[in-house]
């Protein structure tokens, strides 16, 4: 009996150790839980926090077990070449993702719903997590960067103010050069872009290549005003009877007198309603739109700040009503937003 005693009390120590940590474990979960509200990057952190949290706690419980010296010092020993292991295999992509990360944030050049052009790669901005960030292309794909990249390699942001965009032919040496910038920029007129101007890219041997500049605002039908610009060039170039053929073309083709511009088509008046940018961005504008619920959320707090502070230093009973109820209606309407921004988050993870 007294050896059965003794050996309930000798885990009596290693039991209120797991009780301790599933208590720390728990709690601490609740806490993130509610801290992680209206937050997309708060599951990262989270879980990092738990793992350290189970990690340490399983030590602790280690340690509380009734052994020998020697036999613990061999476990924690065990232990610690297992982690300085994984943490040297690991650490050069792991630390230099997340030091990237953190160092994007501090430069915030972009954020969700931006045009971002890495090398080759183009599209915007869906995601900013610690390790990487994930944009979404023009085939409506999901590509995921390491920050690490981001951080090596330039990173071409379009601007949201506006952003100039291009179109690019080359004609013939026999049409006057002053003749076809104006009506290149003609053509940038007709596609509602501003302050077209036309450069003289290259003199070839054949031909003249003309690029035309102009000023788009809503950014996010670049690619549909790109294809619409090229379209207005075609036609303007036509119906000012200028031919867009190569004259090497001709010159080792009989062609007679034919001109290559075509019948003029009739068009309806009518604009389609919708873009192809918003089928093919849905998650980018989905995430453009978290990031300004959060701000929204941000303000609402900021001002809730101030109220609070006027409240305090308020002396009349009326105005502290007054600021009391303002608060308060402020309050409900954070937590309003906050929900909106949780299933905002929920409907962006699950369409991944």
């Amino acid at each position: 009996m007294d050896n059965i005693i003794g050996t309930i009390l000798s885990f009596s120590g290693t039991v209120m150790t797991i009780l301790v940590v599933a208590a720390v474990f728990y709690l601490t979960r609740i806490f993130l839980d509610r801290q992680a509200r209206g937050k997309t990057d708060a599951g990262l952190i989270r879980g990092i926090v738990l793992f350290t949290i189970g990690l340490v706690g399983v030590i602790a419980i280690i340690l509380a077990l009734p052994l020998g010296d020697s036999l613990r010092g061999q476990i924690t020993s065990l232990i610690g070449i297992v982690l300085s292991a994984v943490l040297a295999l690991s650490s050069a992509t792991f630390i230099g993702n997340a030091l990237a990360g953190i160092m994007l944030r501090a430069v915030n050049s972009f954020r969700a719903g931006d045009f971002i052009r890495v090398t080759e790669h183009f599209g915007r901005v869906t995601e900013r997590g610690l390790f990487h960030t994930e944009i979404q292309t023009e085939n409506s794909d999901l590509l995921t960067l390491p920050n690490l990249f981001l951080a090596t390699n330039p990173v071409k942001v379009t601007r949201s103010s506006g952003t100039f965009i291009s179109g690019i032919c080359s004609l013939g040496y026999d049409v006057n050069h002053k003749k076809i910038e104006k009506v290149l920029i003609k053509a940038t007129e007709i596609t509602g872009l501003k302050d077209g101007f036309v450069r003289i890219q290259e003199l070839g041997d054949f031909s003249v290549v003309y690029q035309v500049y102009g000023m788009i605002s809503d950014v996010k039908t670049i690619l549909s005003t790109e294809s619409r610009l090229n379209g207005n060039i075609l036609d303007a170039l036509h119906e000012a009877g200028i031919e867009i053929v190569s004259p090497n073309f001709m010159n080792q083709r009989q062609v007679g007198e034919t001109v290559f511009i075509p019948k003029k088509m009739r068009t309806s008046n009518l604009q389609p309603t919708d873009s192809p940018e918003d089928k093919i961005f849905e998650k980018a504008d989905e995430a453009e739109s978290l990031e300004k619920q959060k701000t929204r959320v941000k303000e609402t707090e900021e001002k809730i700040k101030a109220l609070t502070e006027e409240l305090k230093a308020a002396t009349d009973d009326e105005a502290k009503v007054k600021l009391e109820k303002n608060i308060e209606q402020l309050k409900n309407i954070k937590e309003r937003m906050i929900d909106k921004v949780d299933e905002k988050i929920t409907k962006i993870s699950e369409n991944k």
